[in-house]
């Protein structure tokens, strides 16, 4: 994507007095989306603000781009700002085995931040195998950890578990094991991520129904941050994108913006066919009610041959320093894979600028896409008097 027009505004000021510059200005993409982008000013001489009159001030556009890979081989990466002033980060470890954190005060300092075990798994029986997709959130001044876990005896029985802490830094915690998020009814269960809405705490996660080959998505309200109620069905893999090698929808993420609720999800097989789709609902509609929920029928994160991210998905969101959203997802540098993709621990943490449609729903572009900020320049017509 490039630049393809920024709006030009005046401001007036007094002899003497330099005039206070915007640090952000809106621009035009070349798909139409409008958004803020930081700016740096030229120099405002002196001589121009010595007598009435009126000139031109350039500016030059600012994008932050992230590294092509921002913590290698950690799937499902989740990353957290905490009013600390911390980025948090956590995903999967390659052996699954453990649960690991690591913060930086900045998004591209994660990539080289010191990582510590907080958790590690069972010898035997439940939490011993498959640890998978941790979130990390902080709830009624304490942290959780949300994870899957299978079992020794049956490495496909994963189940949702947590961990709390209530220590200040959560990488030096002693972690409490809540034990299982006990669902309605048993069977392969994951993914789980939890949000509050309108003074309500909410869990989604997805699990196969009486252990079929279908994983749907449900929504329950939570009584504790490791306690449902009644649970509710939200999502099935109805569309051909969704059922490409298994029928899945996995792995949630939630955003509000805009008047809105949105929560992102990936589904079909974990190689290159892998992608994401989206719910939304209005903000003040029942969460707990299906038909209050619009699901997108065309994927709207897919891979890219043009950047070479294949099965880019199970993703969170989060905003870097200036305020901007962000998309957190996984993809892997190359399309081919040999045997079991889950066992393939080449799917790398990635970050980018997630942009906003017209219409407020989320424009997530491609894998790895860049912006062309040089193409225009900010201008600003400044009136002295």
């Amino acid at each position: 994507m490039k630049v393809t027009d920024v709006k030009s505004f005046e401001l007036e000021t007094t002899v003497g007095i330099a005039p206070k510059l915007p640090e952000k200005v809106e621009a035009v993409l070349d798909n139409g989306i409008v958004a803020d982008f930081n700016v740096q000013w030229d120099s405002v001489e002196s001589a121009q603000l010595a007598e009435k009159g009126t000139f031109t001030v350039e500016g030059t556009l600012e994008h932050k781009t992230y590294r092509k890979h921002l913590v290698e081989q950690r799937a499902d990466p989740y990353i957290y700002k905490h009013t600390d002033g911390y980025y948090y980060f956590t995903g999967s470890y390659p052996l699954y085995d453990r649960i690991v954190l690591r913060r930086s005060k900045t998004i591209e300092g994660l990539t080289d931040a010191p990582e510590t075990v907080v958790w590690k798994k069972h010898e035997s029986g439940v939490m011993s195998e498959h640890i998978w997709a941790p979130e990390l959130h902080f709830i009624d001044g304490k942290w959780y950890i949300y994870f899957a876990a299978g079992e020794k005896d049956d490495v496909w029985e994963i189940r949702p578990y947590v961990l709390e802490t209530d220590a200040e830094n959560p990488l030096e915690g002693n972690w409490t094991e809540k034990g299982q998020i006990n669902t309605e009814f048993q069977s392969f269960s994951l993914d789980a991520t939890t949000f509050e809405h309108q003074g309500k705490r909410y869990l989604v996660w997805a699990q196969k129904v009486d252990n079929d080959t279908i994983s749907n998505m449900y929504i329950a309200e939570m009584s504790n941050p490791w306690t449902i109620k009644e649970q509710v069905f939200l999502s099935t893999p109805e569309y051909k994108w969704e059922q490409e090698g298994f029928y899945v929808n996995e792995g949630p993420a939630f955003l509000r913006r805009n008047g809105k609720v949105f929560i992102a999800y990936s589904g079909a097989a974990t190689d290159d066919r892998y992608a994401m789709g989206l719910l939304s609902a209005d903000e003040n509609s029942d969460l707990l009610d299906p038909k209050s929920w619009t699901k997108t029928p065309e994927p709207v994160f897919v891979s890219s041959e043009e950047t070479s991210e294949y099965g880019p998905g199970h993703n969170s969101f989060t905003v870097d320093e200036d305020g901007y959203d962000l998309l957190v997802y996984h993809a892997r540098p190359y399309k081919e894979i040999e045997g079991n993709p889950l066992y393939d621990h080449n799917r790398h943490a990635r970050v980018q600028r997630l942009f906003w449609n017209n219409d407020g729903t989320p424009y997530f572009g491609i894998p790895g896409q860049d912006v062309d900020v040089s193409t225009q320049k900010a201008k600003v017509s400044v009136t002295v008097k």
